[in-house]
């Protein structure tokens, strides 16, 4: 009882140790307040330029003002890679404070530790699997909605698409038709679509509307969509036929990406009978030979034996991940 409480106590000292510690330094990076700063000392230096280009618009060719957005279009994406937490929670798709967040991270970890000390594997290695639980199962969790929400995209989008397509040939202004995505499109393509229009909607023009999209869902596909919009405004040029193109494409790579899932079924299939298989006969040996087996676990060179197997095949499954999983 009294290791108990003298563990939780140091816990409580080493995590507001490292709270201190992650408030001062880490807590700016993560926030996006440098990041903030930057981007108005950037917008507020850049209003001059931006004036200067909308007033010799007017003689420059074509060419050049596609050239223009392009190279702006490449630097806008270049000083968004460093992601900020609160566009990570926007990205998987939580309506998450930064500070909720932080808390449930931390909520995570307190269970991890007391779990750790429940089963008694000492202080050590309570503290490390705490760490684990505060740092990495949020941003697994962050991960895999992010991942989730962007395949729902991808397989809504094309539809999208092909409304604004119709809506622009019958002769309706594409601002009309990104209404029609916001009130009728399926999740996340409508919320998305429903920044755009109330973005446009205060005052902001629509290039830069639809430039965003690609900081909220950083595909190849909504980044073209992007592309393909700021031109149009700024240029002028066939927005139906490119989005009709667009369309083709992204329906393309969906039946692609089914061939693929076909394809490699067999491989993923022996890899999961693989990686089940050392977890299937231990349990099988534990309930056939149970005092065969229990050295592993009651003794200090069966733990150690059991953790560098398990570290073994860990190593093992994520190398035959990595052969299966293929990117197109």
């Amino acid at each position: 009882m009294v290791f108990g409480s003298q563990a939780i106590f140091l816990f409580a000292l080493v995590t507001i140790a490292m709270g201190g510690v992650a408030w001062v330094f880490i807590y700016p990076h993560l926030s996006g307040e440098r990041q903030a700063e930057k981007r108005r000392e950037s917008v507020a230096k850049a209003e001059p330029v931006a004036r200067k280009s909308a007033a010799r618009i007017g003689q420059k060719s074509r060419r050049d003002q596609v050239e223009e957005t392009l190279k702006e279009l490449e630097v806008r994406q270049k000083n968004s890679k460093k992601v900020s937490l609160a566009t990570r929670l926007d990205q998987a798709g939580l309506e998450w404070s930064k500070q909720r967040f932080m808390i449930t991270a931390g909520m995570f970890g307190f269970v991890a530790f007391m779990g750790g000390l429940f089963l008694d594997a000492g202080l050590l290695p309570a503290l490390g699997i705490a760490f684990a639980a505060t740092v990495g199962v949020p941003i697994w969790m962050l991960k895999f909605l992010k991942k989730r929400r962007e395949n729902n995209f991808l397989n809504a989008f094309p539809d999208a698409v092909d409304v604004i397509v119709r809506g622009i040939k019958t002769g309706l202004p594409l601002g009309d038709c990104l209404k029609v995505i916001a009130a009728e499109a399926a999740e996340p393509v409508k919320s998305e679509f429903r920044s755009i229009v109330e973005t446009q909607a205060v005052g902001m023009p629509l290039g830069e509307a639809c430039a965003k999209l690609y900081e909220r869902i950083p595909l190849p596909e909504a980044n073209f969509f992007s592309i393909v919009v700021s031109i149009q405004q700024k240029a002028g040029g066939n927005l139906s036929e490119a989005l009709g193109n667009l369309s083709r494409v992204l329906r393309d790579r969906k039946k692609m990406q089914a061939k693929i899932k076909a394809v490699s079924m067999e491989a993923k299939a022996s890899a999961s009978i693989i990686a089940a298989l050392p977890v299937a006969v231990m349990t099988l040996v534990w309930l056939t030979s149970p005092d065969y087996i229990e050295l592993l676990w009651t003794t200090s060179l069966g733990k150690l034996m059991l953790a560098a197997s398990a570290i073994w095949m860990f190593m093992g499954v994520m190398v035959m991940r990595k052969m299966i999983n293929f990117d197109f």
